[in-house]
């Protein structure tokens, strides 16, 4: 059975009620399922979410488009229902909106342009599958999967079919993010900090 994240119950939720929750265990909403996420993530995750925000919030200095990190709820509704009865939020690691009418003071409501998940080995499905299916339903341009562990890139480009096939990268060199104009994620520098692959 594939790694993935843990249901909170058979129990269908709303964003309404996830707002109620302890704060001490955090969840994602997939279509009313309760996903609980990791609990803190490891050094390399930490190392190359912040290294990616990093270079986003330089590049994108002066635009109309915002990098955020993680944790932020990010409200996915499915027509125009009200933010209580929304059935999906996610966190994702890192990402960019363009559309300042979608920030409010509760995170984002509506598809950021720009998204990326670390993913882990207890992440590895949910990311893979689960999240990336909503993306793509969201309507988010472009999904970025980076693999600590194996070194690569997986990247999804949103066209009038959905993502269709992902283009994969080895985590070398550099990286354009296509659905921003001249920004460019580096990766040299971040590599040398990471831990050796074997350990």
């Amino acid at each position: 059975m594939p790694a993935t994240a843990a249901e909170r119950d058979a129990e269908p939720h709303s964003y309404g009620e996830y707002l109620s929750w302890p704060e001490d265990l955090r969840y994602e909403l997939i279509d009313g399922t309760a996903y609980l996420m990791s609990p803190a993530p490891s050094l390399d995750h930490q190392e190359i979410a912040g290294e990616i925000y990093f270079q986003l919030r330089q590049s994108l200095k002066g635009s109309n488009c915002h990098p955020y990190i993680a944790p932020l709820d990010v409200r996915l509704p499915k027509a125009d229902e009200a933010d209580e009865d929304i059935d999906t939020v996610l966190q994702p690691d890192v990402l960019v909106v363009c559309d300042e009418t979608m920030l409010d003071s509760k995170g984002v409501r509506g598809a950021p342009d720009f998204v990326v998940e670390v993913v882990s080995p207890g992440t590895a499905f949910h990311d893979h599958q689960r999240k990336r299916a909503i993306y793509e339903r969201a309507g988010v341009k472009e999904y970025w999967l980076v693999d600590p562990v194996e070194r690569f890139i997986t990247i999804y480009r949103l066209g009038e079919a959905g993502y269709g096939k992902p283009d994969i990268q080895p985590l070398e060199a550099a990286t354009a993010v296509a659905v921003l104009p001249k920004v460019v994620i580096e990766w040299d520098h971040l590599l040398q900090r990471l831990r050796p692959v074997a350990e």
